[in-house]
């Protein structure tokens, strides 16, 4: 009997059955900003994948069209260089989302694992973790990437690595706060009770509980970096040229804009853009995920 009890709130939680998933998707689809972002994210990864194989080379010089307005041969103009700006962005799309997803995947691994043993053992390990998330949360996350930046060096894996660990303390503090409301439910305190062991308590019946949230919140993290990796490449210390990146991009233009205003205004929109999608999606999930959304 006590093994049946055990079981049925894991699968639950995790939001793994088919009948679930239904659900959450019919109240995300209700949801038209939700959708909107949905969208937004499609085509931002569609261009990410697809544009720097439809498009021309990134890196290809024309000299007879340099600073070309849109056409119908270059569909977004040319940089000084003559350099088709609609392939660059494509391109820029790709580094951006590696840049986003895989800083936050990073955060993920190393700060999902600390914030569930801090809440878990919330008597010893918690107050020497948080006093250290706390000195890290003490500087601002664009001067915390930079710094990390400057020491690494120049280069998208150094931006990666310093995008992660700037995210850090937002993971570790979001997913403490979901196994101290976790850890007191009845189901947990049954597999006490029954004589589980902690790592299986943690990794069973605490760890999926918290997987909507760390979602979310990945969802959200992914905005923040792509913005924080145009940041530190338009500093000089990310993606470095002739690798094309949306914050190289807005550098490159920055003494063209009253000839070529096309040259910052296109990164820019694409930045606002994606960070808008990422946005609204995870406000979107969040409400699909959230059961008191349901009526």
């Amino acid at each position: 009997m006590a093994d049946q009890t055990l079981s049925t709130p894991l699968p639950a939680l995790a939001g793994a059955t088919p009948g679930r998933a239904r659900q959450v998707w019919r109240r995300f689809r209700r949801r038209p900003a939700a959708v909107a972002g949905l969208v937004l994210v499609a085509g931002f990864l569609a261009l990410a994948v697809i544009g720097p194989l439809v498009t021309a080379d990134p890196a290809a010089q024309d000299y007879s069209a340099p600073l070309a307005p849109p056409s119908g041969g270059h569909l977004l103009g040319t940089d000084d260089l003559g350099r088709d700006l609609l392939a660059r962005i494509a391109y820029g799309a790709r580094v951006s989302l590696e840049a986003g997803v895989l800083s936050v995947l990073l955060a993920m691994v190393v700060g999902v694992p600390i914030g569930l043993v801090a809440g878990y053992y919330r008597r010893f390990l918690d107050p020497v973790v948080m006093r250290l998330v706390d000195v890290v949360l003490a500087f601002p996350f664009l001067i915390f990437a930079v710094g990390m930046a400057a020491i690494l060096g120049p280069s998208l894996r150094n931006v990666i690595i310093a995008l992660g660990v700037s995210q850090l303390p937002g993971i570790i503090r979001v997913t403490r706060g979901e196994v101290l409301t976790l850890r007191e439910l009845d189901y947990v305190a049954a597999a006490v009770a029954d004589g589980a062991g902690d790592g299986r308590i943690m990794f069973r019946y605490v760890l999926p509980g918290a997987t909507s949230t760390l979602i979310v919140q990945a969802t959200v993290g992914i905005p923040t970096a792509i913005i924080g990796e145009a940041t530190l490449s338009f500093l000089g210390l990310g993606v470095q040229p002739p690798t094309p990146s949306w914050g190289v991009v807005l550098t490159d233009a920055q003494q063209f804009l009253d000839q070529a205003p096309w040259l910052a205004i296109w990164p820019g929109v694409m930045i606002a853009l994606s960070t808008l999608g990422f946005n609204l999606l995870g406000d979107g999930l969040r409400d699909a995920l959230d059961p008191r959304s349901v009526r």
